[in-house]
C-alpha cells in the first residue's frame, strides 16, 4: 500500500485526492485556508448563522470541461445519512444547470443579445454567428478571422507548440491593421471569459480554446455552457469534502505546508507550519508520494537550488506570469431579470463580466440569508486591473476597496442603464469583494493570482510527473491538454499526479481518464499534411495569408 500526502486542498489536489482514494490509497490533504476549493471556493461574507455567499468569482463550465464535470458526477448526493449511489442516485453534476444566451452590453446602445443553445438548423446557425461577426465586424474582418482560425485547425501539434506560442494572438490574427471593432471584439471574448490577454497570450492557446469555445455551441450532446445552482462550496466543494472523508482521506485545513525536506533524489517530508490547526503542527509528516497542489505563485517557495537541479522545470514554475480576475459581489433589494445567462460589458475599461445568479441559485435560500433586505445578486468579474477607470482615472490596482466596488458599479450601470433605470443606486445593499484583494498604502495586492498564458509559456509549465521519485504536481500551470488557468486544467492535472503515482505503486487496475481536446475529423487530413511539412521545415500553406476560397475549396474536395 502507498500513502500519499497532499498539500493544497485546491481543484488540483482534491482531484488527485479523489482519483487516488477511490482505488484504495491512503491520502492526507493539507490545507492553509480555512476551506477547501482554493480559487474556486465561495465563502460566507458574515460569521451569522446563515450567512449570504460571496466568491472568488462565478463558476463557468463551457461544454469542452470533461475533466472537471466527469468528477462532479463521481461526487454522490446525500440520501439523508447515506450517499446516494451515483449510477440512479442524483450527483453534484446536478447542481449544474445550462445557460440560454448572453448580453452583449454597450455603453451606446441596449445591445445584443446571443443566444448559447445548439443550433438546429442552417438558418439558426447564422443568427448564432451574428450578433458576434455579421452585425459588428467588417466582412473583410470577419474573413480574415476565419482564415486564422482555420490556419490553427489546420496545424499540426508540433507547429502549434513549437511555432504558434511563440508568437501572440494579438500579432497572429494582425490586430493593429484591423478595425477597431475586430479589436474590441477579439478582445473582450477572450480576457472577459478567460483572463487571456490578447497581447500577451499565445496564439496557440488563445486560438485553440477560442476554438473550442466555438465547437462547443454546436455540439448537440452538451449544453454550450453551465453554472452552478448555488454556492460553489455549497453546491459542490462540500459534498466533495464529505465524500472524500466517507472514502478515507484525512483533511486537514487551516494547516499550512512550510517546506518540503529533499535529499537529493526524493523528498523524505513535509514540515506542517507552527500555529497550524493540524495535531502535527510543527512537525515533519512523511509519506511515501507527495502531491503538491498549490497555486503557481506559492510553488516557487517550495523548490529549493537542489530540487531545481534534479527537476529543471520546477525552477522554471518561477518564470511564470499572473494576472488578476477577481469578482465582486453586488447584494439588491431586487432580483435583477437580465438574461439567462451572462452579461459581457463591451465597453468596460476593467473587462467586466457578469451574471445575475439568483435566477440559477434555486436551492438557496436568499430571502433566509443575510440582510432582509437582499433579493438578488449580482455576480461581476474585473479582468483588466491595469486601465484607468472612468469615475476615479485609476487602474483597479491603485484604488481603496471602496472606490473598486464604486467603480464596477458604475462601470455596470453605465452599460445596463442604456435603456432605463435597470441599476440604480438605491438597489444597492451590500457588496462583497474577493479578500484575495487587500489593500495597501499605493493601492491594493493581489494574494490570489491568476496563471495567465503569455508567449513561450509552455516550455516553463511542468508536467505532472517530474524529474524527482516521489513528487508530482496537481495544479492548473501542469502542462494538460486545455493548457488554460482554470479548473478543468487543475482537475486534469491532478488525475495525471494519481496515474503517476498508480503505476510507480505497480497499480492494474483503470487509471483515471484523460480527454483530448476534441477537434473536426475533416481537419485531421490537413494536419497530417501539415505534420510533414513541420518535419521537412517548410511553413505552413496559410504562413502569408490566403484567400479562404481557397482554403475551403480544399476541404469541400475531402468531404
Amino acid at each position: 500500500m502507498t500513502d500519499v500526502l497532499v498539500i493544497g486542498g485546491g481543484i488540483g489536489g482534491l482531484s488527485a485526492a479523489h482519483e487516488l482514494a477511490e482505488r484504495g490509497i491512503d491520502v492526507t490533504v493539507y490545507e492553509a485556508n480555512d476551506r477547501f476549493g482554493g480559487k474556486a471556493r465561495s465563502m460566507p461574507i458574515d460569521d451569522g448563522p446563515a450567512p449570504l455567499h460571496g466568491e472568488h468569482g462565478f463558476r463557468f463550465f463551457p461544454a469542452f470541461y470533461r475533466h472537471v464535470v466527469d468528477t462532479m458526477d463521481r461526487i454522490p448526493l446525500r440520501a439523508g445519512d447515506e450517499f446516494a449511489d451515483t449510477e440512479d442516485g442524483p450527483t453534484v453534476a446536478d447542481n449544474l444547470v445550462g445557460t440560454e444566451e448572453t448580453l452583449v452590453a454597450s455603453t451606446t446602445s441596449p445591445g445584443n443579445v446571443a443566444t448559447v443553445a445548439t443550433p438546429e438548423s442552417v438558418s439558426e446557425w447564422i443568427e448564432t454567428l451574428r450578433p458576434a461577426f455579421v452585425d459588428e465586424l467588417p466582412r473583410e474582418d470577419v474573413r480574415y478571422l476565419i482564415e486564422r482560425l482555420l490556419y490553427l485547425l489546420t496545424s499540426c501539434d508540433e507547429r502549434r507548440e513549437h511555432e504558434l506560442d511563440d508568437v501572440s494572438w494579438w500579432e497572429f490574427i494582425d490586430a493593429d491593421n484591423r478595425s477597431e471593432e475586430f479589436r474590441d471584439r477579439l478582445a473582450y471574448a477572450t480576457q472577459s471569459l478567460v483572463a487571456l490577454r490578447p497581447q500577451l497570450g499565445s496564439a496557440r492557446t488563445i486560438g485553440m480554446i477560442y476554438l473550442q469555445l466555438l465547437f462547443g455551441q454546436f455540439d448537440p450532446t452538451r449544453p454550450t455552457e453551465q453554472i452552478l445552482n448555488g454556492p460553489t462550496n455549497e453546491a459542490w466543494i462540500d459534498p466533495w469534502v464529505e465524500y472524500l472523508q466517507s472514502l478515507g482521506v484525512t483533511l486537514h485545513t487551516e494547516s499550512p505546508i512550510d517546506r518540503l525536506e529533499f535529499d537529493g533524489r526524493r523528498i523524505t517530508g513535509a514540515v506542517v507550519a507552527e500555529g497550524a490547526a493540524a495535531p502535527v503542527a510543527g512537525e515533519t509528516v512523511t509519506a511515501d508520494e507527495y502531491v503538491l497542489g498549490v497555486p503557481v505563485e506559492v510553488a516557487p517557495d517550495f523548490v529549493t537550488p537542489e530540487m531545481a537541479t534534479v527537476a529543471p522545470e520546477l525552477g522554471r514554475i518561477a518564470n511564470l506570469d499572473t494576472a488578476w480576475m477577481n469578482g465582486i459581489q453586488f447584494y439588491l433589494t431586487e432580483d435583477v431579470d437580465l438574461v439567462r445567462g451572462h452579461q459581457v460589458y463591451a465597453d468596460a475599461p476593467w473587462a467586466l463580466t457578469s451574471i445575475s445568479q439568483r435566477q440559477f441559485w434555486t436551492d438557496y435560500d436568499v430571502d433566509a440569508r443575510g440582510p432582509e433586505e437582499v433579493e438578488g445578486i449580482l455576480s461581476v468579474i474585473a479582468s483588466d486591473w491595469d486601465t484607468p477607470g472612468p469615475l476615479y482615472g485609476k487602474p483597479a490596482r491603485e484604488c481603496t476597496r471602496e472606490e473598486i466596488a464604486e467603480e464596477i458599479w458604475a462601470q455596470v450601470q453605465s452599460h445596463l442603464n442604456v435603456a432605463g433605470d435597470t441599476l440604480t443606486d438605491d438597489m444597492l445593499v451590500d457588496w462583497f469583494l474577493d479578500p484575495a484583494i487587500v489593500e495597501t498604502d499605493d493601492g491594493v495586492e493581489n494574494r490570489s493570482p491568476l496563471l495567465i498564458n503569455t508567449v513561450g509559456s509552455l516550455r516553463n509549465r511542468p508536467t505532472a510527473d517530474v524529474n524527482i521519485a516521489n513528487l508530482t504536481i496537481a495544479a492548473d500551470y501542469v502542462r494538460t491538454n486545455s493548457d488554460l488557468a482554470s479548473m478543468e486544467s487543475a482537475n486534469e492535472a491532478g488525475r495525471r499526479a494519481a496515474n503517476a503515482i498508480l503505476e510507480r505503486s505497480g497499480y492494474r487496475g483503470r487509471m483515471a481518464r484523460i480527454w483530448d481536446l476534441a477537434e473536426p475529423a475533416v481537419f485531421e487530413p490537413f494536419k497530417r499534411q501539415d505534420a510533414i511539412r513541420y518535419r521537412l521545415g517548410l511553413p505552413h500553406p496559410a504562413e502569408v495569408t490566403q484567400s479562404v476560397r481557397g482554403l475551403t475549396t480544399r476541404l469541400r474536395g475531402r468531404v
